[in-house]
C-alpha cells in the first residue's frame, strides 16, 4: 500500500509546533502550516522556559537504497507461491495444530528539509521474514519461529532467502515437539548464554528505551514511558560490567537505523552510551541535550512524515567482545544457551524485567546437552548488566532488527537495528519461590 505525507515542525514563540497531513495540495500544506504556527503559540504558554535550538551545520546530501531483489518489482505469483510451498511444509506433522509463515516488505522515500539550508533524500528498503509453528499434545502447547522475533533487516527480498525459511522448517517442527516433553530450568540461578536474537530485545527494553532522554524528563510517563535513570548519574553510574559497551550509531549502512540526517537536521553519528559499564550519555534530542550538557545524538525521527518526531533508537548496539560462540559455551561449566523470544515484561521504570524464551539447551563442562522448554529468567537492569563477563567477538556480531518498536500517543512503530553478539550472564534468577 503507497501512502504521501508531508510534516512541518516550526520553532515560534519559543515552542515547538508540529502538524501533518496525508492530503498534498496547495489549500492543504497552506492550512498545515498555519496549523503548525498555532501549536506553537498555544504550547508556548504552557512553557517556563523557550525552546532551545542550536544553529547546525546545513547538510545537502542523497542516500538511494537499492536492494539485491527489489520486492516491489518482483511477480506477485512467485512471492506468494515461494511462501505457500513453506507453509505447506509446516503442516505435514499431526502434532502441529497452528502455523504461519509471512514476509513484510517496506520502501521509504524521504525529503527532508530546513531553513538552516539542509536538504537531504533517501530511498530505504526494509524487509521482514518469520514463520512459527504451535505443537500441542493435548494437554500443553509449545511454538517456534524462524528466524525470531527481531529480524527485519535492511534489504529486499534477499533478506527473505538469506533468512533459509525452508531450511528450518524442519528444525522448528521437530523442535516444537521435543519441548512438549522437554524439562523446565530448575535452578533458582543459573549461568546464561543468550542468543542474538533475543538478545536484542533484551538490550532493547533495558538499555535502549532507559537511555531515550525524553522519559528523563517525564515526555513518555502515559505509556510506559519512565525510566530509573536521573541527569546525575551521566558519567559515574555503573551501568555493567566493564567489558559492557553500548552505543548509539546512525551512521552503519547495515542497520535500518541509518540516516543522513535525523528529524531534527543533526547529521548522524555514533555516541557512546555506556563506555566500560559507565553510563556516560543518551539518546537525545537537541533539546534534552542542552538540558543535559551534551551534544545531540541525531536521534529524533518519526514513522512518516505526518508523525511527529520523537527520540528514537537507530542502530542501538552492544560492542563485540571476543571469540566464538563455541569458545563461550566451551568456557561454560554449567548453564543453559537460551534464544527465541516468547514472552516478556518490564516495569515502566525499566528496570524491573521478566524474559521468556522459546527454547533452551543445557550446558554441562562446556558442551551442549538436552533442550529445556520455556527457561525464563529475571533481573534489575543494572544488576543484570552487570553480571555480564563474556560477550562474543566479530565473527558472532550482527544486526538484528524490528518493524515494531512504539512509542507516543498517537503511537508510532519505528523501524530500528540492534548490533548484538552473544553474551554470557552469570549467576542470574531462573525460578521464584514462593
Amino acid at each position: 500500500m503507497d501512502s504521501h505525507a508531508l510534516g512541518i515542525r516550526v520553532l515560534a514563540d519559543g515552542c515547538w509546533g508540529f502538524a501533518g497531513t496525508t492530503i498534498l495540495d496547495k489549500t492543504s500544506i497552506d492550512k498545515t502550516i498555519k496549523r503548525a504556527i498555532s501549536n506553537a503559540r498555544i504550547g508556548s504558554k504552557f512553557r517556563k522556559e523557550p525552546a532551545f535550538f542550536k544553529k547546525l551545520k546545513p547538510v545537502q546530501d542523497s542516500y538511494l537504497f537499492k536492494p539485491i531483489e527489489d520486492p516491489f518489482l518482483m511477480d506477485d505469483k512467485y512471492k506468494i507461491d515461494f511462501h505457500e510451498k513453506i507453509a505447506q511444509k509446516l503442516i505435514g506433522n499431526d502434532k502441529i495444530v497452528y502455523s504461519f509463515v509471512y514476509s513484510e516488505f517496506y520502501r521509504q522515500y524521504k525529503i527532508f528539509a530546513n531553513t538552516e539550508g539542509t536538504l537531504v533524500d533517501s530511498l530505504v528498503y526494509d524487509s521482514m521474514p518469520k514463520m512459527y509453528v504451535l505443537a500441542s499434545n493435548g494437554r500443553e502447547s509449545m511454538s517456534r519461529n524462524w528466524p525470531g522475533d527481531m529480524n527485519g533487516q535492511r534489504g529486499g527480498f534477499e533478506i527473505i532467502r538469506n533468512a533459509k525459511l525452508e531450511e528450518n522448517t524442519d528444525r522448528i517442527i521437530e523442535e516444537a515437539i521435543k519441548l512438549l516433553d522437554a524439562p523446565r530450568i530448575e535452578e533458582e540461578r543459573a549461568d546464561l548464554i543468550i542468543g542474538n536474537g533475543h538478545l536484542a530485545l533484551q538490550l532493547h527494553e533495558s538499555v535502549g528505551h532507559a537511555t531515550e532522554a525524553d522519559r528523563i524528563f517525564g515526555k513518555e510517563i502515559s505509556y510506559a514511558g519512565k525510566t530509573f535513570i536521573k541527569p546525575a548519574m551521566l558519567g559515574n553510574f555503573k551501568y555493567g560490567s566493564d567489558i559492557v559497551n553500548i552505543y548509539s550509531d546512525s551512521i552503519n549502512q547495515g542497520g535500518m537505523g541509518f540516516h543522513l540526517v535525523d528529524d531534527e537536521g543533526t547529521p548522524g553519528g555514533t555516541v557512546d552510551i555506556v563506555k566500560n559499564g559507565i553510563l556516560v550519555d543518551q539518546q537525545t534530542s537537541q533539546e534534552n541535550a542542552a538540558l543535559l550538557g551534551v551534544k545531540p545524538s541525531s536521534n529524533m525521527m518519526a514513522s512518516y512524515a505526518d508523525d511527529i518526531p520523537l527520540i528514537r533508537m537507530t542502530n542501538f548496539c552492544l560492542a563485540p567482545g571476543k571469540g566464538s560462540l563455541d569458545d563461550l559455551i566451551k568456557s561454560t561449566e554449567n548453564g543453559y544457551y537460551i534464544d527465541f523470544t516468547k514472552t516478556w515484561s518490564i516495569d515502566d521504570n525499566r528496570n524491573n524485567f521478566q524474559f521468556t524464551t522459546e527454547i533452551g539447551w543445557k550446558i554441562e563442562n562446556g558442551e551442549l546437552k538436552h533442550i529445556v522448554k520455556e527457561p525464563t529468567y529475571f533481573g534489575i537492569t543494572p544488576e543484570f548488566w552487570a553480571a555480564c563477563d563474556g560477550i562474543c567477538g566479530e565473527e558472532e556480531w550482527d544486526f538484528q532488527g524490528t518493524f515494531h518498536c512504539g512509542k507516543g500517543e498517537p503511537g508510532q512503530a519505528m523501524h530500528l537495528s540492534h548490533g548484538v553478539a552473544p553474551a554470557r550472564f552469570k549467576n542470574i534468577v531462573c525460578n521464584v519461590k514462593a
